[in-house]
């Protein structure tokens, strides 16, 4: 059984990008978790509050197949804790699949693994400078893929970004 790991800021982050994906990801068989940087209830933008089944530093990367960085105002914080980085770090160089949505992408980007990579992200100025300055090739698309890195741009585009997830997870 495939399984995913959701990365969620621990207040503010995006209620759907959390959500459709999950959801597109249980409907076609995989099993997902939801980690933060501690179990305590997490609240979304939208008033979603859940509690996460582990703290981020208690993550074996080795039991997913998967690791997605949730957005949202709380997400570019999370570039702010080691224990996300080493988690996305080990991902990568395990050759899982790594996603991003919104401003989760600026997780990815400034934890070093979209080095050369094409990568989309919320198109804000500041979110796009940051994956360029991180070494991204920002792509101006709602999903973009390289490689085993899915990024994509806004909750409008959470259900096609779930189905981009599905496709990589169980079709590559």
């Amino acid at each position: 059984m495939k399984k995913a790991l959701f990365i969620i800021a621990q207040t503010n982050f995006r209620d759907e990008e959390l959500l459709e994906p999950k959801n597109i990801l249980e409907l076609n068989g995989a099993k997902c978790f939801v980690a933060s940087i501690s179990k305590e209830t997490a609240k979304g933008m939208l008033g979603l509050e859940i509690k996460p089944d582990l703290a981020v530093e208690d993550v074996k990367t080795s039991d997913y197949d998967l690791v997605v960085v949730v957005g949202g105002q709380g997400s570019p914080g999370l570039a702010n804790y080691p224990e996300v980085s080493k988690v996305l770090h080990e991902a990568k160089a395990a050759g899982k699949f790594l996603a991003s949505i919104c401003l989760g992408g600026i997780v990815l980007a400034k934890s070093g693994v979209l080095n050369n990579i094409k990568a989309t992200v919320f198109p804000s100025p500041d979110a796009v400078k940051s994956l360029r300055e991180n070494g991204a090739r920002y792509m101006p698309v709602d999903v973009a893929r390289d490689g085993k890195i899915i990024t994509a741009t806004s909750p409008k585009v959470a259900k096609q970004f779930g189905h981009a997830l599905v496709d990589a997870l169980f079709k590559n």
